[in-house]
């Protein structure tokens, strides 16, 4: 079952290798500014040495090209950012530096080794996505022909070295921008495991914890509430016992699936434990919430696992206002013990009903009060104690 993951509007573009403010992007403006910077002080050490770089008109067009390198590195270095159009464009600029350096040297073969586009070539196979770092590849050739053209006698030898300098750069770039995807890859798949409950594929309490900053600014933004749905699933320990715990997976995941259906876009559906899942979501008004929580509710009845047990939920609801300066994860959690408390309102009144918690904190009906909501889920679904006879001169028993 695909997990339910609402979209971040808050988050990084998804076509963005480098998303914004991420460390990818700080990497990618380090490493480019070390580029910019060794290949201009480089370049401008090799006007102080006799017979590197020709003279005249081409000497000051060297003297400026390595000086605006260095002048394209302070913007890396004070802002610490580099976009994914940002490190296009400086990986192309470094292609043209190339071939006007090797332009204005004596011995464009001694001075102007193709090594120079390595550095070039791996930033672009790191950072940038397919289609750029294609359009890298084949630039590098080009810059290759053009800087190399004075260096050989025969169209041959130039063709040779030209496809064996490319040939080797590409690859190299190719080779890394594999290892890169590969690694995507395993991250991705690492973070999902770390959001995500592997039985239901619903998201998790790290997950949720992870998405309340974005409910709460987005509630704030929109002068909208958060509504805490608390969803515990009707004698499920004696699915468990009459059945087996294979026949309660079935169940959990029938659940998931439906409610997975049923919630809408922007929400927040995770398993907080045992039979226990909570949705998050922004509402107008108590009715609005209440609405969602009775299409919940009937949308667990419609759960089929294949083992004939009729599948019911007490829900309880609960809503909050976020306010300024307000910590999202402790009010998370207190919203939730709210939602837990009306849950234990819908299962006292009955099962299989809805229960809302006023903002106030007062009940819809007069109830006891409800036990700490994190007691084993196992617990709340014991069959009533049966007193244990004590042995004659045994000493008695502290409740528990």
């Amino acid at each position: 079952m695909t997990p339910h993951r609402p979209r971040d509007p808050d988050g990084p573009p998804s076509g963005n290798v480098i998303g914004p403010g991420g460390p990818e992007n700080r990497v990618a403006a380090l490493l480019l500014a070390v580029l910019l910077c060794v290949g201009g002080l480089t370049g401008l050490v090799s006007l102080t040495l006799d017979g590197v770089v020709r003279d005249g008109v081409v000497r000051t067009t060297y003297a400026a090209t390595m000086a605006a390198c260095l002048l394209a590195a302070v913007p890396l270095v004070v802002r610490r950012r580099a976009g994914l159009w940002q490190t296009f464009g400086l990986v192309l600029l470094a292609d043209l530096v190339y071939v006007v350096a090797a332009l204005c040297v004596e011995d464009p073969v001694r001075y102007a080794t193709p090594l120079m586009l390595l550095f070039p070539s791996m930033v672009a196979a790191w950072f940038l996505v397919p289609w750029m770092l294609g359009v890298h590849m084949a630039a590098v050739p080009v810059a290759l022909l053009i800087a190399m053209q004075h260096g050989y006698d025969s169209v041959g030898g130039l063709a040779v070295q030209v496809a064996i300098s490319a040939g080797m750069l590409d690859l190299v770039a190719v080779g890394v921008n594999l290892l890169r995807r590969r690694e995507q890859r395993l991250l991705a798949a690492t973070a999902a495991l770390s959001q995500h409950d592997p039985l239901t594929g619903l998201a998790n309490r790290r997950y949720l914890v992870e998405q309340v900053p974005r409910l709460w600014r987005q509630a704030r933004r929109e002068g909208q509430r958060v509504a805490a749905m608390v969803i515990d699933l009707d004698h499920f320990k004696q699915v468990n016992d009459r059945h087996g715990h294979a026949a309660g997976d079935a169940v959990l995941q029938a659940v998931a699936g439906v409610l997975a259906d049923t919630v809408r876009p922007s929400d927040v559906l995770a398993r907080l434990g045992g039979e226990e899942l909570v949705v998050l979501g922004l509402v107008g008004d108590p009715g609005e919430a209440a609405h969602l929580a009775e299409r919940l509710r009937l949308a667990v009845g419609t759960a089929r696992s294949g083992h004939g047990h009729a599948v019911t939920a007490s829900i309880g609801v609960a809503l909050a206002r976020p306010g300024d300066g307000e910590d999202a994860v402790g009010a998370l959690w207190r919203l939730v013990d709210r939602a837990d408390a009306a849950m234990y309102v819908a299962k006292q009144g009955g099962r299989d009903r809805v229960a809302t918690l006023a903002p106030s904190g007062a009940t819809p009906t007069p109830t006891p009060t409800p036990p700490p909501r994190r007691a084993p889920a196992a617990e709340r679904f014991d069959p009533p104690t049966v007193p244990v006879p004590r042995l004659p001169g045994a000493p008695p028993t502290e409740p528990g």
